[in-house]
């Protein structure tokens, strides 16, 4: 593959503004997920060299927050703007490591670069108060103040605008990062940090590495220098980097799993239902927490939402993002990995066994490796695994309810509580079903609702902590209370 800025194909972590090898001379290869071609390798560093990545980061900090807004806003507009300049690059980059569509891949990267001047602008409106004193002849006060150092973890799925969205917040604030972005996707991180090398940020403000997984995850959450910590990937992991958080009682933000509920009701426009239950369900291939996996609709219309929602679903089309380095006309990639492309599958057969019906798909693609057809199931239970877990991948899980009532305890009914969607036209019944789901993110007749001014996060099992908005800043910054006391009149 050849790029118009060949040195945004990185093979090295960047630490201290140095591009580094493994001092043990061990690395990782990184397969294409769509035919398995090796795109190259990259170091794992060790565990002192990833102290040292924390040892730069926190030198770094003290004049890093001491740059003026306008200094770091500066920096930060700048890379926001390599990142748009070479959007396309980036894209093929993003689509060879990450399998999904090229179409999406540069979606992506302007959705990446979006959160970076936004944070840039918001960060002069982190206010602290003036407080009317109670305590006479005292001024009272708050300051926000950046926590320091941040280690943030980062998934496959969004291997770039995860890292954005939580890397401007923090840098925008005054802190300095340590990013340790997932084993499948290094390239889109690497890239990044040669735009922020470009861009101007001084050694040590922005660093990422790779390790064997459970030690670099251990040595930055446990390091007491740390005081933030950033993680976007499953519950499981989430739970683990939470109980270690927890030991120093750092900062923490966890955007975790979700089962999100789609519910149609009968007066909804079905025409648009299908297409926003599609673009729901089936982007990045399923592999989205906020994919819509439990398709609920109301038994009036059912029937017709099922043949409407399975002539689409047969219309997707599968393959690779790139053929022959030439960009392909596809809605659906691979899945990820092995290990999903089986949970997929026996998924699928657990639904089948306990009664669902198979409308489309359910079945390895034609094309064979990691693709999976596009597949709807009708007549979906809580028994089966398709409406209990995480679905990532494309499968859609239909069934019918009767009354808004059964819909709300059906929604409800998961651990998560990350996205929600509704179609009807009905505001009498909108508003009191946005109140009543109990799942952060709700959205009506649509499927885009992300960006860099809304709050995202989860409740219950899908996370703690909101990424984006001005609540973005709140894993970053502390608030400082002062009481200033004074003798005689100034």
């Amino acid at each position: 593959m050849t790029y118009k800025h060949p040195l945004l194909f990185k093979a090295l972590c960047y630490v201290d503004g140095h591009w580094v090898h493994s001092n043990s001379g061990h690395s990782i290869a990184v397969h294409n997920p769509a035919d398995q071609h090796l795109i190259g390798h990259v170091p794992l560093l060790d565990k002192p060299q990833i102290v040292a990545a924390v040892d730069a980061a926190h030198r770094a900090f003290a004049g890093w927050r001491e740059h003026s807004l306008d200094a770091r806003g500066a920096i930060l507009r700048r890379w926001a703007a390599l990142i748009l300049d070479h959007q396309e690059d980036l894209a093929r980059i993003l689509s060879q490591e990450q399998g999904k569509p090229l179409a999406e891949s540069r979606g992506e990267i302007a959705y990446a670069a979006s959160f970076i001047p936004w944070f840039a602008e918001e960060a002069r409106r982190l206010y602290g108060q003036t407080i009317p004193s109670h305590i006479p002849g005292a001024h009272l006060g708050t300051i926000k103040e950046p926590v320091g150092v941040c280690a943030l973890l980062t998934p496959w799925n969004f291997p770039s605008a995860m890292i954005t969205r939580k890397a401007a917040a923090a840098l925008a604030a005054g802190c300095t990062v340590v990013i340790k972005p997932a084993h499948e996707t290094p390239y889109s991180a690497l890239a990044l940090a040669q735009l922020a090398e470009e861009a101007g940020f001084p050694a040590g403000v922005f660093n990422v590495v790779l390790g064997e997984p459970q030690m670099a995850m251990e040595t930055l959450v446990q390091d007491t220098r740390v005081r933030s910590v950033s993680f976007t990937g499953s519950t499981r992991v989430g739970q683990l980097v939470l109980k270690a958080t927890a030991q120093d009682v750092k900062k923490v933000a966890l955007e975790l799993g979700g089962n999100a509920p789609f519910i149609v009701c009968a007066d909804a426009d079905l025409e648009l239902a299908v297409k926003v239950a599609v673009e729901a369900k089936f982007q990045t291939s399923g592999q989205d927490c906020c994919a819509a996996n439990r398709i609920m609709v109301e038994q009036p219309v059912y029937q017709a939402f099922l043949s409407r929602f399975a002539a689409a679903v047969r219309e997707l089309r599968v393959g690779p993002a790139l053929k022959d380095h030439q960009e392909q006309n596809v809605d659906i990639g691979p899945l990820m990995h092995q290990a999903a492309f089986d949970a997929t599958a026996e998924r699928v057969e657990d639904a089948l066994q306990h009664g669902a019906r198979r409308l489309v798909g359910g079945e390895a693609h034609a094309l064979g490796g990691l693709f999976y057809q596009p597949t709807v199931l009708a007549d979906v239970t809580p028994q089966m695994r398709i409406y209990r877990e995480e679905n990532f991948a494309p499968i859609a899980g239909v069934m019918p309810f009767d009354t808004l009532e059964q819909a709300v305890e059906m929604a409800n009914d998961t651990e998560y509580g990350l996205a929600a969607y509704i179609c009807s036209n009905r505001l009498d019944l909108i508003y009191p079903l946005i109140r009543r789901l109990d799942h952060a993110m709700v959205v009506v007749n649509g499927v885009k609702f992300t960006g860099h001014p809304i709050p995202f996060g989860g409740m219950k099992a899908s996370g703690l902590g909101r990424e984006g908005g001005s609540e973005g800043f709140e894993a970053f910054v502390e608030t400082k209370y002062f009481c200033l006391h004074h003798q005689g009149q100034f």
